[in-house]
C-alpha cells in the first residue's frame, strides 16, 4: 500500500510538469489550432538556459526566473520569423506543422553546439531532505515541483480567465477577424501567447532539471511527446483540460512503472494518447468543432 501511494505523489509532482508543458501545446493551439512540434525542444532550451544562469553562479530562482524571459523571447523569435511568415501568405496548415518540426530540430542540434552532446549534472537546489510518514517518503524536491507549478498554472488560468489581456487571448481563439474589429492586436495577443508558453516550459525545465538533477539536449523529445498527450487527454486548447491531462498522464504512468516495471512507463502516454484519439477525440474538456461547409 505504501508504494502505491508513493508512486500516486511521484506521479502527481511529475503530472504538473508535464503540466506545464502541455500548458504550451494549449495555448498556441487555441489561438492558432497549430500543434506547435517544437515545443518539447524549447522545453529542453529552458532548462539549459536555467543550468547556464546557475553556471553564472545565479541562484535557482534567479536562474529560472532568467530563463523563463529567455525562452519566452525564443518563443516570440520563432513565431515571428518562422511562423508569421506562413500566416501571412495564408499558407496551408501542414507547412507550419512541418516547420514547427524542422524549428525543433534546430534548436536541438544549437544545444548540442553550445553544450554538448553529454548529460550535464543540475545542482541539486531544491533538496532540503525527506518526510517519512508510513513508508511514504515526500521529498522536498517534490513538494517545490508541487509547490511551483500549482502555484504557475493556477495563476495562468487567472489570467486567462479573469483579465482583459485573457479576455483578448478568448476573444482571439474565438474568431480572429471578429476580435481585430473588435480593435483587439491580434498580432500582440499571438506574440504574448508564445512568450507565455516559452516561459512555462523553461520552469517547467528548470524544476525537471533540478528534479532529476541532470540536463542534456534531447531530454524535450520525450516529455514534449508525453505533454503533448496529456493536452489531447485533457482537450487540446483548454488550460484545465492541460492541468487534468498532465496529472493523469504522470500518475497513470508512475502505476504503470510500479505494476509492469519502469520500461513500460514511456509507453503508456502513447497507448493514453491512442485511446483517447479513437475513444474521444476532443478529451476530456474539449468541445466538438462545428465544421461551416
Amino acid at each position: 500500500m505504501a508504494d502505491f501511494v508513493q508512486q500516486i505523489l511521484n506521479g502527481f509532482a511529475l503530472g504538473l510538469a508535464y503540466a506545464l508543458v502541455a500548458v504550451g501545446y494549449s495555448l498556441v493551439f487555441g489561438i492558432l489550432r497549430l500543434i506547435n512540434f517544437s515545443h518539447g525542444s524549447v522545453y529542453a532550451f529552458g532548462a539549459h538556459a536555467a543550468f547556464f544562469m546557475v553556471g553564472l553562479h545565479f541562484g535557482p530562482v534567479p536562474a529560472i526566473i532568467a530563463a523563463m524571459l529567455i525562452t519566452g523571447v525564443l518563443g516570440v523569435v520563432i513565431d515571428r520569423t518562422a511562423l508569421a511568415p506562413l500566416r501571412k501568405k495564408k499558407s496551408v496548415s501542414i507547412a507550419a506543422l512541418v516547420t514547427t518540426l524542422g524549428i525543433s530540430s534546430i534548436i536541438q542540434n544549437m544545444l548540442v553546439v553550445i553544450f554538448g552532446s553529454q548529460r550535464k549534472p543540475f545542482p541539486d537546489f531544491f533538496n532540503f531532505g525527506t518526510l517519512e510518514l508510513g513508508g511514504v517518503r515526500l521529498g522536498s524536491r517534490q513538494l517545490v515541483m508541487v509547490t511551483v507549478s500549482l502555484a504557475l498554472l493556477l495563476l495562468l488560468l487567472m489570467v486567462v480567465n479573469k483579465t482583459k489581456v485573457g479576455l483578448a487571448m478568448r476573444a482571439t481563439a474565438q474568431n480572429q477577424k471578429a476580435a481585430a474589429l473588435m480593435g483587439i492586436n491580434v498580432n500582440n495577443i499571438i506574440t504574448l501567447t508564445f512568450l507565455m508558453g516559452g516561459a512555462s516550459a523553461a520552469i517547467a525545465g528548470g524544476m525537471v532539471g533540478g528534479y532529476y538533477q541532470i540536463v542534456y539536449p534531447s531530454m524535450g523529445f520525450m516529455i514534449g511527446l508525453k505533454a503533448f498527450a496529456a493536452s489531447v487527454l485533457g482537450g487540446i486548447g483548454s488550460l484545465p483540460g492541460a492541468l487534468v491531462g498532465g496529472l493523469l498522464v504522470g500518475v497513470i504512468e508512475s502505476l504503470a512503472a510500479l505494476f509492469f516495471g519502469s520500461n513500460y512507463r514511456d509507453a503508456t502516454a502513447f497507448i493514453i494518447l491512442i485511446a483517447v484519439l479513437i475513444f474521444r477525440p476532443a478529451g476530456l474538456f474539449g468541445k466538438k468543432e462545428v465544421v461551416k461547409v
